[in-house]
């Protein structure tokens, strides 16, 4: 579809349709497509960390913890 995704400013709906095609995971940002590193074993260490410590004080709000995989979408306000 796209050769080269850095190159021009896409849409969330062309991103989204493009990604599930992508060997290699990327992330959006303003439109821009941006190339992800692999995780390494400390960063997943830091990840269970902080999921194991935040779990307690979220659940019983009704909130849940996302360590990888995950889309999400952030406003502004």
């Amino acid at each position: 579809m796209i050769a080269n995704p850095q190159s021009q400013k896409m849409t969330v709906e062309a991103y989204l349709e493009w990604e599930v095609h992508q060997e290699l995971r990327y992330e959006f940002i303003n439109g821009d497509i941006l190339a992800m590193t692999g995780g390494s074993i400390p960063h997943n260490d830091i990840a269970i960390n902080l999921l194991a410590a935040l779990r307690p004080h979220v659940r019983p709000k009704g909130c849940r913890i996302n360590i990888a995989d995950a889309k999400v979408k952030v406003t502004e306000s």
